[in-house]
Formats: structure tokens, sequence, C-alpha cells
């Protein structure tokens, strides 16, 4: 007789590995971040943060807390699977330019530190998977984002929600 006919009580063993969902963090990089967090439950929790130095501070320090903030969200959450940010190829000034620069340098490093996945989202890409236009201003985010039921307290925390759920979307954010 083969195997393949072959019948036996059903296996009633619960799975070995419990199946839940990686916490992912979603950031629009500056001195005012704005952070989206999707943890282990699949719950949403976001904010802003900012980073600007003291008066008695060099530059260098809101780059040590933006990395220190980042270690204490890996921590509370039991571990990020990865990081997605806004990617920014235009920038207002100079100064801004730098500023996105020196944050984006030590969140890969730190990335690479601890071997967390993360990825650039372009900007056009996050707006019109949020809006339906890819140029689409700050207004028009904010209230994209509130018509999904969240309430963000301005544009960087609207965006990095925004980012978040592009990057869960089931469809992989590509609609």
């Amino acid at each position: 007789m083969t195997a393949a006919h072959a019948s036996g009580p059903p296996i009633a063993v619960p799975l070995p590995v419990a199946l839940r969902h990686l916490a992912v963090l979603a950031l629009d990089l500056g001195t005012t971040t704005g952070w989206a967090l999707r943890s282990q439950d699949g719950g949403i929790t976001s904010g802003t943060i900012a980073f600007r130095p003291s008066r008695f501070e060099g530059g260098g320090m809101r780059y040590l807390r933006f990395r220190g903030w980042l270690t204490e969200m890996a921590s509370l959450t039991g571990g990020l699977s990865s990081i997605a940010f806004e990617e920014v190829r235009a920038h207002a000034g100079t100064d801004a330019a730098h500023l996105y620069g020196g944050f984006l340098a030590h969140l890969s490093a730190w990335c690479e530190e601890r071997g967390i996945a993360y990825q650039g989202v372009p900007v056009a890409t996050i707006k019109r998977h949020a809006t339906g236009r890819g140029n689409a201003d700050k207004a028009a985010m904010i209230a994209a984002i509130q018509a999904r039921g969240f309430q963000p307290a301005d544009d960087n925390e609207a965006d990095a929600i925004a980012i978040l759920l592009w990057l869960t979307d089931a469809q992989g954010g590509r609609a």
C-alpha cells in the first residue's frame, strides 16, 4: 500500500513559532522627526521628537540623541525588523540638506550595526500612496492621514504615518 493513500488522526499540535507582526518604524527625518511605529501586536503609535541642540551643546549632540532614541525604540518594542524613511532628494536650503544627511548617515550606520533592514521611500511615492497625487502639499497629506483615522500633530507625523502605511500595505504600497 502506498503512503499517498494513508490517513491518520488530525494533527492538533500548536505551531512551533507564534505568528505575530514584526515591529516596524517609519521616520520623517529632521530636527523635528516624525515617527510611526507598528508594534509586534499590530498597533500603531506615532508622534514627533525634536533633536535640536541646546544653546550650550555642539551640533553633534542632535545625532547622539537620535541614536540613543533609536536604541530606546528598539528596546521598548522588543526589536525592530525594519525601518523606512522619507528619501528626500531636493532640500529647501543647504542647512536642511546637511542636517538630513547627518540623520541619514547615523540611521544607516545604526541599522548596519544591528542588522536591521532599512530603506528610503521617495517623497512622491509616499504622497501618491496617501493622496493619489505625487505632488500633494502638507495640508493634503495631513487630511489624507486624518481620513484614515489618525490625528497627526503636524506634517512630520503625517508623513511618518504615510510611510508606515505604505510599508505595511498588503500590496507593498504600490497601488
